[in-house]
């Protein structure tokens, strides 16, 4: 399995517009992708900080997730909330 960590900060202000459009890809990406088994967005700790966290059966998976055309057309509808590029790390399970 991959773990995918995405620490996003959105301008002050603009919290809830950057939920709201993240949640329709929270939603696309659970109707549409069986190898993610995890999408979830959380509120950070710091203000105006999110932490997505995901899981995918492999890296094939995740490469496909960036791919989709939901996820490029709502990415782009996010970026005028965020307040720079997301922090992300790609985790590879032990097992």
């Amino acid at each position: 399995m991959i773990g995918v960590i995405a620490t996003i900060t959105v301008k002050e202000g603009s919290e809830s517009d950057f939920e709201t459009v993240m949640l329709k890809l929270v939603k696309e990406v659970t109707a549409n992708e069986p190898d993610c088994h995890l999408y979830a967005l959380h509120k950070g700790d710091a203000p105006q900080t999110y932490v997505m966290m995901e899981r995918y059966t492999n890296k094939e998976a995740l490469g496909a997730h960036s791919s989709t055309p939901y996820f490029k057309s709502i990415g782009a509808e996010m970026m005028p909330f965020m307040a720079g590029k997301p922090e992300v790390r790609v985790l590879e399970e032990v097992s």
